[in-house]
């Protein structure tokens, strides 16, 4: 029989005994000391001596950092499938991908039944296990927006709710030995997983030889399925390099629990085993296989102009195709929809590095860097393209509390940076909501609540770790490559993927947080009567306003007010003056940390976008009466269900103009309008585009080089350029507001982006 080349693994099989109820779990805890790869147990629940198997695996998952757990195998005759589905999916989310799905039809049939489990025969049993492997597989595709039917005789559902989608693809290893077990493993499994000791000679090559005709009828390679065999500690390396050599068995799974034998088998008997089979396999020119099996279902997914099977070792093990179960996470942002066609998820710098390496083997197609995925523009997805998803680099660290200084992972959101700092008595401004990831705002330029106190979330960044087009990995700041730090600061998407920030956050205690709720049915004067508020407030002062259709013949404004203080008096007092602006309707204040700010409109429901946002944005430096003017005929005409005026001024305008890429200093106020093609949002906002000095790109869905000439000052853009011709000259960060190194945009390129 052949080699089928699979990576070689080392497990343990360990009792479930409750007596002492810890002993599997310090043997769990051993087992991933010693280097082994899986610890497994079996499922016997009507045994009195035993543990629940379902709840150890999940004890020893949370005991373990690295070691992957399974069932040897689970019974699904006493497990009702939909149920373990998501059970499954759970455990695999909480350990970081480390849940492997062993299962069973069931056996002990007396005792099953005794527990009130089905009474079926064991050939009911497994027609009961294709079924259950369908709808498991069903509640696992998240991607797949239609309730999950599957009429089966002894399992079905109707209508059932998919998700969630498990952290990595779950391969189910099926235990068997009988041939319709076996033709069923070739049709719908992922590993066969056979006991040594209940097997008698020849049955390997048997069972192999039914798993693969089946397969082959299916369609499938038999490579699909992995080849796991439970062997006994006195299992010799010979035997096992024999296995593995000529049945194709990759994975070994030590039965036993002797704390000394295992420390044995890991010292003498593994090392033994892998020389001897990576020697046979160079003796006999065997091909390893790719270090992520996929099925024919998932291949079939895969869009064309990919080079699927080119990636990297190094990325292969986590990537993300359109057919895995893990793919629903990237086919919705925030407002925006996508169907990339491979997500690489990196956890190092040298995976980076690898992953753009691989995105330049693929210039043609569009690129996203995904960090936390609440973008609003949702540039980080794509259709069809590549996404590079940096959510592992998440850390939050505080380096110096007294200066202030922290280290923060493009990965994190805000919310996590305002919990890791809040004790600590610090705070970064960094937008209004708790859910954005930090990669995207601190490269763009960040208003936040403290804005008019303490600048934008760039003017805090003292450093950036940034993998750059060529792969190289560079630390810029104000000493070390200043040029590439100053395009950091507002034009970071062009120039690179951002791994590490390092900040200095301001000392922030309780601050007061209003929401006032006005009646603006005379919009252009409460708008002036708002900017002047604004623009004569304490600094301590940073505001919101948000308008939108017309209910009836009111319009309704409502504001959200930020004031860094802890003393409720001085609170009311810098309050007082907007409060005053227009007739109230409703009201709250509360004294909160700012971590309890952020946190307060964050949803952790998945997002479900599938449109196109259609937004535009402006920056402006005191709204007269003209501009209000055209503002209240712009909401009368129903162009914008969404219109929100951001305070800026104060100190962001303490930073001279040319500090940063980021360049409209003088603007108090930033203006994001979110309307559709059709409600006429774009040809209103050509009206108030004389108003503005500029734009702030996280809030603006046009491309090409208009947009482009809003987004930066003419000499900005200029040293862009030539900045953009040193760091990536062909182009490959482009999707994000390119910024072309030699001249206007073509276009092409503007077809690209409005693509991406």
């Amino acid at each position: 029989m052949p080699d089928y080349g699979h990576p070689l693994r080392f497990g343990t099989f360990i009792t479930p005994t409750n007596s002492p109820v810890e002993r599997p779990v310090e043997l769990a805890v051993l087992s991933e000391q010693l280097g082994f790869e899986l610890v497994t147990f079996q499922d016997h629940p009507y045994q009195p001596r035993f543990s629940d198997t379902w709840t150890l695996l999940t004890w020893v998952a949370g005991a373990t950092s690295r070691i992957h757990v399974s069932g040897n195998v689970l019974n699904s005759a006493l497990r009702p499938p939909a149920v373990l589905a998501r059970s499954a999916a759970t455990l695999d989310l909480l350990s970081g991908g480390r849940f492997e799905l062993g299962l069973g039809a069931g056996g002990f049939w007396d005792a099953i039944a005794a527990m009130g489990g089905p009474q079926w025969t064991p050939g009911q049993g497994v027609d009961a296990l294709g079924e259950a492997i369908e709808i498991i597989r069903g509640v696992w595709d998240a991607a797949d927006r239609h309730p999950l039917r599957v009429a089966g005789e002894r399992w079905h559902v109707d209508g059932a709710k998919r998700g969630p989608a498990p952290a990595h693809d779950i391969p189910i290893w099926v235990g068997a030995l009988k041939p319709r077990m076996l033709r069923l493993i070739g049709r719908v499994g992922d590993g066969w997983l056979p006991s040594l000791p209940y097997l008698r000679a020849g049955d390997l090559q048997r069972g192999n030889a039914t798993i693969d005709e089946a397969a082959t009828r299916a369609g499938r390679s038999p490579a699909e399925i992995v080849r796991l065999l439970n062997v006994g500690p006195q299992s010799t390396a010979d035997e096992l390099i024999r296995f593995a050599l000529e049945d194709g068995v990759s994975t070994f799974i030590f039965m036993g629990d002797d704390p000394e034998t295992l420390r044995y088998l890991a010292a003498e008997v593994v090392p033994q085993v892998r020389e001897g089979v990576s020697a046979g396999r160079a003796q006999a020119g065997t091909a390893p296989a790719s270090a992520r099996l996929r099925s024919a279902a998932v291949r079939a997914k895969r869009v064309p102009g990919i080079d699927y099977d080119g990636l990297p070792d190094s990325l292969a093990a986590r990537a993300i195709e359109p057919g895995d179960a893990a793919y629903a996470r990237y086919t919705s942002g925030y407002l925006r929809g996508g169907a990339p066609g491979l997500v690489l998820r990196p956890q190092t710098t040298s995976e980076v590095t690898d992953a753009v390496a691989f995105a330049a083997r693929h210039r043609e197609l569009p690129l996203g860097i995904f960090s936390a995925g609440h973008g609003l523009s949702g540039r980080s997805l794509n259709r069809g393209g590549l996404v590079i998803d940096v959510g592992a680099f998440n850390r939050v660290e505080v380096l110096d509390e007294s200066a202030g200084r922290v280290r923060v992972g493009p990965g994190a959101r805000w919310l996590d940076v305002a919990r890791a700092l809040t004790p600590h008595g610090l705070a970064i401004t960094s937008g209004d909501y708790g859910g954005v990831g930090v990669g995207g705002l601190a490269t763009a330029g960040g208003v936040g609540w403290f804005a008019r106190e303490h600048g934008l979330t760039i003017d805090h960044l003292l450093s950036v770790d940034v993998v750059l087009a060529s792969g190289e990995l560079v630390h810029a700041s104000a000493d070390e490559h200043p040029e590439l730090f100053w395009a950091m600061r507002g034009a970071g998407a062009n120039f690179g993927i951002a791994l590490s920030f390092e900040f200095r956050a301001d000392r922030v205690g309780q601050l007061g947080f209003a929401q006032l709720a006005f009646d603006a049915s005379d919009t252009a004067e409460f708008l002036v009567r708002w900017g002047a508020a604004l623009e004569a407030s304490d600094r301590r002062v940073t505001g919101s306003l948000i308008l939108g259709g017309r209910q009836g013949t009111t319009q309704y404004a409502q504001a959200m007010v930020a004031v860094d203080s802890a003393d409720p008096d001085t609170i009311i007092e810098l309050l007082q003056p907007i409060a005053s602006v227009g007739p109230l309707v409703d009201q709250s204040l509360a004294l909160a940390s700012y971590e309890q700010v952020m946190a307060a409109f964050v949803s952790d429901a998945p997002q479900q976008a599938q449109g196109e946002p259609h937004s535009h944005s402006g920056l402006i430096e005191h709204l007269t009466p003209e501009f209000p003017r055209e503002i209240a005929a712009l909401l009368d005409a129903g162009a914008s269900y969404f219109l929100q005026l951001r305070a800026v001024g104060g100190a962001v305008a303490d930073v001279p103009a040319e500090a940063t890429a980021y360049g409209w200093r003088n603007a108090n106020f930033s203006v994001a309008a979110f309307g559709t093609r059709s409600s006429g949002l774009d040809a209103w906002w050509r009206r108030l585009e004389p108003h503005f000095e500029g734009m702030y790109l996280s809030f603006e869905t046009d491309t090409g080089p208009d947009a482009l000439a809003r987004a930066f000052p003419p000499a900005h853009l200029e040293r862009l350029r030539e900045l953009k011709r040193r760091y990536d000259p062909t182009g490959l960060f482009r999707d994000n507001f390119f910024i072309d190194p030699f001249g206007a945009n073509t276009a092409g390129d503007i077809a690209d982006d409005s693509a991406a």
